[in-house]
């Protein structure tokens, strides 16, 4: 089977330093480029985080500070990158609630203006879990036949993730293949920001997710309590959360 495909569409899978989102540091990213021909590109970076990789982290996937000792910042190679998916969607396991929140804090702390929200995230795991409640090497035994090797490696698992995505198409009739409706079947909320501190509720509007305010509308909570948007902003919330949080703020005094 081939993916049916409107524009590009990039399988990704990031490994880390383990920390929380808002200061967590990529330490290697794969992606695999799918074009709506099927033509496929692969492409594989270690990143210096700049900061001490935990012996916790390492242990899982295997990469210890000399190993990016002399490879280049995320900084360095962020332009590279934002230029190898501009335009494409976006796929990974676990993407939508780790990879991509984590990518979008460490282009802004690159200073590189890359509108993601433009895609579409088909989260993989999301599917698997829906349908099976597993693990992606479960899901790769389950859905492929075959053994993960390399668990944990950046490249095997972007790999095994597009494979499973594919065989997931081959086994269930109310899969489409339509990115558009995988983005919207693998999607457990409507986040306003990657983090998922802000939502849409069912009448598109946003709303707070966490919190004292949590399901009251933003603006509403902006009007009543002006300096939450203080607080938030001066805490310890992901860049990307207090920038989307500006632009709700922004949008509302213009619209006065």
């Amino acid at each position: 089977m081939k993916l049916n495909l409107k524009n590009p569409i990039v399988f990704f899978d990031l490994e880390t330093t383990g920390t929380s989102i808002n200061v967590d540091r990529i330490v290697e990213i794969c992606y695999l480029k799918v074009h709506p021909n099927g033509n496929e590109e692969a492409k594989t970076l270690r990143i210096n985080p700049e900061m001490h990789i935990p012996e916790g982290a390492s242990a899982v996937h295997g990469i210890y500070d000399k190993d990016v000792a002399d490879c280049p910042t995320f900084k360095e190679v962020a332009r590279t990158i934002a230029n190898d998916i501009e335009g494409c969607d976006l796929a990974g396991f676990n993407s939508n609630r780790f990879d991509i929140p984590v990518l979008a804090e460490e282009f802004l702390r690159a200073g590189v203006d890359i509108d993601l929200s433009r895609r579409k995230f088909v989260d993989v795991q999301v599917i698997f879990h829906k349908l099976e409640q597993r693990t992606l090497s479960a899901a790769y035994k389950f859905y492929c036949g075959k053994n993960l090797e390399d668990a944990h490696t950046a490249a095997a698992d972007t790999q095994a993730t597009y494979e499973v995505l594919m065989a997931q198409l081959d086994r269930y009739s109310e899969l489409q293949n339509d990115i558009a409706f995988l983005a919207d079947y693998s999607s457990f909320n409507k986040n306003v920001d990657f983090a998922g501190r802000m939502i849409y509720d069912d009448n598109g509007v946003e709303v707070f997710n966490f919190g004292k305010y949590k399901g009251m509308s933003v603006t509403d909570v902006l009007k009543r309590d002006p300096g939450y948007y203080s607080w938030i902003l001066n805490s310890d919330f992901t860049l990307n959360t207090k920038a989307m949080l500006t632009k709700i703020r922004l949008r509302e005094l213009t619209n006065k």
